[in-house]
């Protein structure tokens, strides 16, 4: 009896655990073009105290990049996703290794930055397919 006044009267289901309005590859972007940035600053200052300044914020934004992929990929696509994109594990994969220690954060190599961006934009491609099919 108790059960069955407390069973939900209404079952819903959504896409995802918040509106989608929430998920939005541009941050990943934003925060890879900032890498950009300072890496091609980095290379035209020779001070030290600036240098490693610059290298401890592009290794923070290369962290962010990683978190923003991550959301994208744990929280918004799901298995149908997958069946329909089946390269997401691996550009998900990529991007996230592009944005790391062996990646990004781990150079000032503008063509990795480049790279980065460039899988950023193959995400961001699919994640607004998806949603114009939502």
């Amino acid at each position: 009896m108790l059960a069955r006044l407390l069973r939900p009267r209404h079952e819903v289901s959504a896409h995802c655990d918040l509106p989608c309005g929430v998920y939005d590859p541009a941050q990943a972007r934003i925060e890879a073009e900032s890498i950009k940035a300072i890496i091609k600053k980095y290379a035209e200052n020779e001070d030290p105290v600036f240098r490693t300044r610059a290298l401890l914020i592009k290794e923070q934004r290369a962290e962010l990049v990683k978190h923003h992929l991550w959301v994208l990929w744990t929280d918004y696509f799901k298995p149908q996703h997958l069946e329909k994109y089946p390269q997401l594990h691996q550009l998900f994969w990529e991007a996230t290794k592009l944005a790391g220690a062996a990646g990004a954060k781990g150079t000032v190599d503008p063509a990795i930055a480049d790279q980065l961006l460039a899988k950023i934009e193959e995400i961001s491609k699919i994640f607004w397919e998806t949603k114009q099919a939502a």
